[in-house]
């Protein structure tokens, strides 16, 4: 049985996925920075949640999910509503797009998104890979 997205298990899915994948380690070997997802209720989550994921050179250092951001201060917050992230992660979204119309919202360094596009695709097709099972 795998993990339902959005919980712990599947972040910890996502993890052991980023640190064993050795095309991921290559295309992020020069990536630092975490990241906080937030995902906004909607019609499938009732409650906001927050997932958070510290990358570091190629790999997956830390995943937590978060009761509130309180303080802490991640390099990336992407911010959407769940059924968007969901979208996004089932491939019926690319998440390039999803930025530039806004369906995905990102606060943080965006030259460095921007140059770091092979990166940010390839973070998504591990993530594609681990998601079997939704709310």
């Amino acid at each position: 049985m795998s993990a339902i997205f959005p919980s712990l298990e599947w972040l910890q899915g996502l993890q052991e996925k980023l640190n064993n994948d050795e095309k991921y380690a290559q295309v992020a070997k020069n990536w630092e920075g975490d990241m906080l997802c937030v995902l906004d209720a909607d019609e499938r989550l009732p409650e906001q949640a927050l997932l958070y994921i510290d990358l570091w050179h190629g790999k997956c250092r830390d995943v937590a999910v978060w009761d509130e951001v309180d303080g802490k201060d991640p390099a990336f917050i992407l911010t959407a509503s769940y059924t968007n992230f969901l979208r996004v992660l089932q491939g019926d979204l690319d998440p390039m797009q999803a930025m530039l119309t806004r369906k995905l919202g990102v606060k943080g360094n965006m030259a460095v998104m921007m140059r770091s596009v092979p990166t940010v695709l390839d973070f998504v097709r591990c993530a594609r890979e681990v998601t079997d099972e939704a709310l």
